[in-house]
């Protein structure tokens, strides 16, 4: 039995692109099981930030996920990243594969590195209180609350259709609800930032999932703004910021790593 020949060659996984001229090594911190040394690869003035690793495709499990993003979570402590897809893999065990990409990609990696130079992506997530978004609605619709109390004292089973009723128009207000404060808070933050991302919902209550980029130097003030939304809506609904992250939300990344 070959089992040499089993074996999946050798190539380089790429975690991201950054702006050095230099020699560059992260520690052994690799994805897999190998620990293999981070370390970069340079082309005039740009780098790709690389690994050695097996030419395999890495399962989306949350341990290799993880490891490729503390790798480019590692390299924002010195340099502006743009993030490269996961698993994506140079087929040329020595540097020359990675050479080539960074030759032919040259201007498309220099422009998108200074777009993103002195930036970051922070998250946010909204989610209102069921409770008290309930409250909120019957307090401020006056039909709702009308329709409501005309049924409190009444069997249940002889007004199902109205407590249905009741049911879709609260459905109908809560939409209403959560579309206001999505654009209440981002009128709020949207002037502090470069660029914003708006991604969807998921569930009925939540009101904003959304990416913002924002210059390092507008962080102070953002960060403000986020509190004082939390101090003015807390009782109402729950923030969840996230930051500093790398910017996937604004770089799309994608090497052919075939066509080299």
């Amino acid at each position: 039995m070959n089992t040499e020949a089993e074996q999946p060659k050798e190539g380089k996984y790429i975690y991201g692109i950054i702006r050095h001229d230099g020699a560059l090594d992260f520690g052994p911190i690799g994805i897999g099981k190998r620990a293999d040394l981070v370390y970069g690869i340079h082309f005039r003035d740009i780098t790709a930030v690389v690994s050695n690793s097996p030419v395999i495709q890495y399962e989306a499990r949350r341990v290799n996920m993880t490891t490729h993003e503390k790798v480019l979570e590692e390299i924002m402590k010195q340099f502006t990243v743009l993030p490269v897809r996961f698993s994506t893999i140079s087929e040329y065990a020595d540097d020359s594969g990675i050479l080539k990409i960074l030759e032919t990609e040259y201007d498309k990696f220099s422009n998108l590195l200074d777009k993103m130079d002195g930036k970051k992506e922070l998250g946010l997530k909204i989610l209102a209180h069921e409770a008290a978004v309930y409250e909120s609605i019957i307090e401020k619709y006056d039909e709702i609350r009308s329709l409501r109390d005309k049924l409190l004292n009444l069997p249940a089973d002889k007004t199902h259709y109205q407590r249905m009723k009741i049911g879709e128009m609260v459905a109908e207000a809560l939409k209403t609800e959560i579309r206001t404060y999505k654009e209440i808070i981002l009128d709020v933050l949207n002037p502090l930032t470069d660029d914003l991302k708006v991604n969807d919902n998921y569930g009925e209550l939540m009101i904003l999932n959304a990416a913002f980029l924002i210059k390092n130097t507008a962080e102070p003030e953002f960060d403000k703004a986020v509190n004082d939304l939390d101090e003015k809506y807390g009782h109402f609904m729950t923030f969840k910021y996230v930051g500093t992250l790398p910017p996937y939300n604004f770089v799309n990344l994608v090497i052919n790593t075939k066509g080299v």
